[in-house]
């Protein structure tokens, strides 16, 4: 009689626990909220008077997905010189340089406020709560005790980053800062996410990168995706992490490492990366002259193109290839690139290499002038998209390519 009462009572004991299973009892992963391809900055791209020796910093960066528990990547991997920076906060962005106080939160990184990064290294903060909010901005502050001359950062930022002389990590908001439009030293965000969270990464050059959409508008055709993607119930689980770098070549060293040799860093060293979109190559075809360098870029690139598929697939990545966009009265508009676009353009669309093929070409066409953007699409070189062309890019991408499954 007593055991019989005893065995109910454990099983009533254990139902009742597994009913009342917290956040952390559920299956979690980190997965990429927010990450930028970094480079060797430019000497016209460094920080400006003051600069950044015992000076604070404050850079604001458009988020994806949400979560509640984060940590924060940091990187000197193109610095020649150590690094040494005391302080790091992340917080609420409000309007410009200000910040919601309340949610100011002073970073770790094993155990210690202060860090130094040797050259070549990249650190990830310890875990720290936080109220991360979907397509938000967050305010990352830092105080820089010593920094060389070569800096690691990202240049195209699109967004105003605030610089005062000395220590001031707390400010609800800087007073009279030194402002630019340049990212220094930040790398990525991860969140705590359920497991089935994933993420897309967009690699690709000045397009990708956001040129021609607005400064502190958070518009580049990557951010809009990621509206769309929140959008849609099915794919509010898919964060979008932007790997463009403005100039950029596929095969060689332009600005930035060439896409095959970041690829690795950039997209496979990812945090919870499932998909690839790769629009890149426009700067490659740029340079072609004759009719002949024009077939063979043609071949090398889809020898890039098929390397770097190879790769991803190796880590279950789906990998979607976009047709280059027209650029039909550009800089670029000469018959042998023109050439070399429509061969590319041809081969990513037939060659059955990728995943899915996102026809951008077609999308961004204007059907009267066959080899331009459309008028609405073009910032006004020909080239680049417009911040309406940024939406048109986004609107152009089927979100079922992200939708997982039925088991």
């Amino acid at each position: 009689m007593y055991l019989r009462y005893y065995l109910i009572l454990i099983i009533f004991s254990v139902l009742l626990l597994s009913g009342c299973s917290t956040s952390s009892d559920i299956n979690t992963k980190w997965v990429g909220s927010w990450s930028t391809a970094q480079q060797l900055t430019e000497p016209r791209n460094n920080p400006p008077e003051p600069g950044l020796n015992g000076n604070t910093i404050r850079q604001i960066v458009h988020v994806s997905v949400g979560g509640e528990e984060l940590r924060f990547r940091i990187s000197n991997k193109f610095g020649a010189e150590p690094v040494e920076i005391t302080e790091i906060h992340v917080a609420k962005s409000l309007e410009g340089s200000s910040i919601d106080s309340a949610t100011n939160t002073a970073l770790t990184f094993s155990g210690e406020s202060a860090i130094t990064l040797q050259p070549g290294e990249a650190a990830l903060s310890d875990p720290f709560s936080f109220d991360l909010e979907k397509l938000s901005n967050v305010a990352i502050t830092m105080h820089i005790e010593s920094i060389g001359q070569e800096i690691t950062g990202h240049p195209g930022s699109r967004t105003t980053s605030y610089i005062l002389e000395g220590n001031h990590v707390t400010a609800a908001e800087f007073s009279d800062p030194v402002t630019t439009d340049h990212w220094y030293l930040i790398d990525a965000i991860d969140v705590k996410a359920p497991e089935h969270f994933t993420s897309v990464v967009t690699l690709g050059n000045s397009i990708t990168d956001g040129r021609g959409s607005g400064t502190n508008k958070q518009n580049r055709w990557p951010d809009e995706l990621s509206r769309r993607l929140q959008a849609n119930q099915e794919t509010q689980d898919v964060a979008v992490l932007n790997a463009g770098i403005g100039g950029n070549c596929v095969l060689r060293d332009c600005l930035g490492p060439a896409a095959v040799d970041r690829f690795e860093r950039d997209v496979l060293n990812q945090t919870g990366v499932k998909w690839l979109i790769i629009l890149e190559g426009i700067n490659d075809i740029g340079g072609v002259r004759s009719d002949e360098q024009a077939d063979e870029l043609v071949q090398d690139l889809a020898a890039a193109y098929e390397q770097m598929i190879q790769k991803a697939h190796a880590q279950d990545i789906k990998v979607y290839g976009a047709t280059m966009l027209p650029f039909g009265g550009s800089f670029y508009d000469r018959p042998a690139s023109e050439r070399a676009r429509k061969g590319i353009n041809e081969w990513i669309r037939n060659s059955g290499k990728f995943d899915a093929v996102i026809d951008l070409d077609k999308a961004l066409e204007d059907p009267e002038n066959p080899g331009q953007l459309l008028p609405v699409a073009d910032d006004g070189d020909g080239l680049h998209p417009s911040e309406r062309g940024h939406q048109l890019i986004a609107e152009a991408i089927n979100l079922s390519l992200f939708e997982e499954p039925a088991e």
